[in-house]
């Protein structure tokens, strides 16, 4: 009796819960950005959104009203994002420009425990700096890590349409021949 060996499952990434996923670096022109992404690393398909004023999100316990535009493509298992404010309005990530520039703003860490994990970073000291629900139903929190890391670390609820979401993102990047490269989402 020989034995078929059955195919891999498709990747997802349920290895990344607790890890880095991904990247976030502020950008003065998306648009700009991701096309140097991908001609010097590769990088894509990217999936932008935007402009948009999160409709749920608190910063500092006040309703931000920055507009804001991003995309986020994978290289490997791990995603880039790139943000652009385009007013000058206070925000999360108006803050990093002003620290310092353009340039790296955040890590992002995917959890299915968002409170526990969100008072645990609070334990340690490190301050909810902005909050949001996602289109999807997930929760993100941005800690203040800026002091003991150099930038934030945003939780990431991981819920099913999360996981979908990101598990596209994932797989358009793998064996991607450089076709479409701007998608929306």
């Amino acid at each position: 009796m020989t034995r078929r060996s059955r195919p891999a499952p498709f990747p997802t990434l349920e290895h990344k819960l607790g890890q880095v996923i991904q990247y976030a670096y502020t950008v003065p022109d998306l648009a700009a950005a991701m096309r140097n992404y991908t001609e010097v690393l590769h990088i894509g398909p990217w999936f932008a959104r935007g402009p948009f004023i999160p409709e749920k999100a608190l910063y500092r316990g006040e309703r931000p009203a920055a507009e804001l535009s991003l995309a986020r493509a994978f290289s490997g298992d791990s995603m880039i994002e790139l943000i652009q404010q385009h007013n000058d309005a206070p925000s999360v990530f108006r803050e990093i420009i002003e620290l310092r520039g353009f340039g790296f703003h955040h890590w992002a860490v995917p959890t299915r425990a968002f409170a526990e994990d969100t008072r645990q970073y609070q334990a340690q000291g490190f301050q909810v700096a902005y909050s949001d629900v996602l289109d999807t139903g997930a929760r993100v929190s941005y800690l203040d890590t800026v002091s003991a890391l150099g930038g934030l670390v945003e939780l990431v609820e991981m819920t099913p349409a999360q996981l979908d979401r990101y598990t596209l993102f994932y797989r358009s990047s793998i064996g991607w021949d450089g076709t479409d490269p701007v998608r929306e989402g």
